[in-house]
């Protein structure tokens, strides 16, 4: 029997698919505003560099590193999901603004979800390897130590928290998260 003619049937994608799609398509395009829209209000982030975000401060997260990576790309791919739970891979390339060293870092996005949108966020990616590359000899040296690795978390907290009271973005309502207290 031949193949039948005509276009591929097309697959439907669970709705936490499409989710987690919208959110690295808004990260391909630097649109922070569009990633934080497909967050939960009580969003808990983590990942080795920033290991305890919630609410609006994983909005001011990603709204710096969108800002602030100039020459940043994202790709993505294997994304899956279903009613609870979902994952993707993702991939980042930019210019290490603190060394000026180029990083291409591979990561496993691991989410939770609530009321149609993201409540818990976790990437996972070699912290020794992203060293290595944004630090350099000292990174390669010594990134597997934790010395480094609070080193890093300690500066990025900075920043976020320098960023947050520099911001263009005053509340999270722009984002449709709520204010959180301090």
């Amino acid at each position: 029997m031949s193949a039948p003619f005509g276009p591929p049937k097309a697959t439907v994608m669970h709705p936490h698919a499409e989710v987690i799609t919208r959110f690295y398509t808004a990260f391909q395009r630097r649109d922070a505003a569009g990633m934080a829209a497909c967050y939960h209000p009580e969003i808990h982030f983590s990942d080795p560099v920033f290991p305890d975000l919630r609410g609006r401060d994983v909005a001011r997260m990603w709204e710096m590193l969108c800002r602030r990576g100039k020459d940043l790309t994202i790709q993505f791919n294997s994304v899956e999901a279903n009613d609870h739970a979902g994952t993707a891979q993702w991939e980042a390339s930019y210019t290490f603004t603190a060394t000026g060293r180029p990083v291409h870092n591979r990561i496993s996005a691991e989410f939770a979800f609530r009321e149609g949108t993201i409540i818990r966020h976790i990437d996972r990616f070699p912290f020794w390897r992203w060293s290595r590359q944004a630090l350099g000899p000292v990174g390669g040296l010594l990134g597997w130590s934790g010395l480094v690795r609070d080193r890093v978390r300690k500066q990025a907290k900075a920043a976020l928290a320098g960023d947050r009271a520099a911001s263009a973005v005053p509340t999270c309502s722009a984002y449709g998260l709520p204010k959180q207290e301090r």
